[in-house]
């Protein structure tokens, strides 16, 4: 294995034209306002334009797609056809995604790139009916983007042949295995010819990533142009001591003091993120929850509300963390901290993506949270700025609530129960008329079950 990850000369890559990409590939960049390569862009579109199988790692947000999308198309290009003939435009290249929203993601930067040339693409995920992919894959494409689960469905009822691939895309490879993805992806893979390109594409590199290389790759080049587990020097980070029960009434503060037209706010749970949502549409807030209870059509809709900033707060589960790439996202606020320190890692590079600034505020109740936030420390090799939340006077009656362990200030919670002098002298009675009525019933009963009436 090739590595690269410390050489200098992409540096002195400035712009696109330096590639030799295809004229309409430079074209569709340039109207895109693409200018400057990224680095993981400088350093693998080169390798990949030569045929070379790749094993690339960056932060997210810093242009994967864009380093396997480019050479993809520009490799597909010679052969492209207008023809209307399905025969004419076979399945040349396959990118496999954990998810369907990153597999939506990739789809439509395959789409951008491809523009203004005659390569055909679709995209195949579940949680729609199949219909409608099954005619596009009918009608032929060159492109084709997919998550695992759907792609073996329709490979099972012969609507897709993969024996003409060419390039062979492994997006996102380490969340696939965490998704038990292994399986699937060894079917696949042993559906597309052998002599093939293989591109694989991470945050990071693990152990298992390197078996799996090993498994689907032939000698790849190694590129990694950030170190294991760093976040984005484009993302400022800090946390707020919040105690949990006030958190939303921090989180409804902190929103409206910066006023983000795209905010996303993460939640552990399914049920977590729709009530937080519900919560702040009461603080008449414009915010929706994606997780993985809604379908997929209503998925997509609350995520082209967010691109359009008709709704400002997207809150989410981990479902959320890879993938989305929505270039507005101002800032991330993990209402509570994962469970998995690489979460975070993935969580807050939804900001601060391909150059912009962004910010990561994490509310932490530093008692219930203590264990993930020294996680997530080590993990990143840094501790978090610590800052003070915002005040108001609804925030801080909520702190002073959380304080005391109790939701509510009436007084008649906290004052101790005094007995009133008749009802101790009625007591007797009640306790001597219970007893009579309960030996009453008890008598009947009896005389019940011997027969009597």
């Amino acid at each position: 294995m090739t590595s690269i990850a410390s050489q200098d000369n992409p540096e002195s890559i400035q712009d696109f034209q330096a590639f030799n990409l295809h004229p309409l590939l430079l074209q569709a960049v340039e109207k895109l306002g693409y200018q400057k390569p990224t680095p993981i862009q400088a350093q693998a579109i080169p390798v990949a334009m030569q045929g070379q199988d790749v094993m690339g790692a960056a932060q997210t947000g810093t242009g994967k797609t864009a380093a396997f999308v480019l050479p993809i198309l520009h490799r597909l290009l010679p052969y492209a056809s207008t023809s209307v003939s399905p025969a004419r435009h076979p399945v040349r290249a396959l990118i496999l995604t954990p998810t369907r929203e990153l597999a939506d993601q990739v789809a439509e930067s395959v789409r951008a790139y491809s523009q203004l040339t005659p390569l055909r693409s679709t995209v195949l995920f579940g949680g729609v009916d199949m219909q409608g992919q099954t005619e596009a894959l009918r009608a032929g494409v060159e492109v084709l983007i997919a998550t695992p689960g759907r792609l073996l469905d329709h490979m099972e009822q012969r609507h897709v042949v993969l024996s003409q691939v060419s390039v062979l895309v492994l997006d996102e490879a380490d969340r696939m295995l965490d998704m038990g993805f292994l399986p699937d992806l060894t079917r696949i893979v042993n559906a597309v010819p052998k002599a093939r390109q293989s591109l694989l594409f991470s945050a990071t590199f693990s152990q298992e990533i390197r078996r799996l290389s090993r498994r689907f790759l032939h000698q790849p080049v190694e590129i990694e142009v950030a170190s294991r587990n760093t976040t984005a020097d484009t993302v400022s980070q800090c946390l707020l001591e919040v105690n949990a029960r006030a958190k939303q009434q921090v989180l409804v503060d902190l929103l409206k003091e910066k006023s983000w037209t795209q905010v996303i706010v993460f939640s552990n749970t399914r049920a977590g993120a729709g009530r937080l949502a519900r919560h702040l549409q009461r603080q008449g807030l414009k915010a929706e929850a994606i997780h993985g209870d809604k379908n997929q059509t209503e998925r997509m809709r609350v995520l082209e509300a967010f691109k359009a900033e008709e709704v400002s707060v997207l809150v989410a589960t981990d479902v959320a963390a890879r993938g989305l790439d929505i270039a507005g996202v101002a800032g991330v606020i993990n209402f509570e901290l994962p469970f998995h320190a690489e979460d975070y890692v993935h969580r807050i590079g939804r900001t601060g993506r391909a150059g912009a600034k962004g910010e990561a505020i994490s509310l932490v109740d530093t008692k219930a949270e203590a264990r993930q936030l020294a996680d997530i420390e080590a993990l990143i090799d840094r501790s978090i700025e610590r800052q003070t939340p915002p005040s108001s006077a609804a925030s801080q009656r909520a702190t002073a609530l959380a304080g005391r362990g109790t939701t509510s200030d009436d007084p008649i919670f906290s004052q101790p129960y005094v007995p009133q002098a008749d009802n101790e002298q009625a007591e007797p009675a009640r306790r001597r008329s219970a007893q009579h009525r309960s030996e009453g019933a008890a008598k009947r009963s009896v005389g019940i079950l011997l027969g009597g009436k």
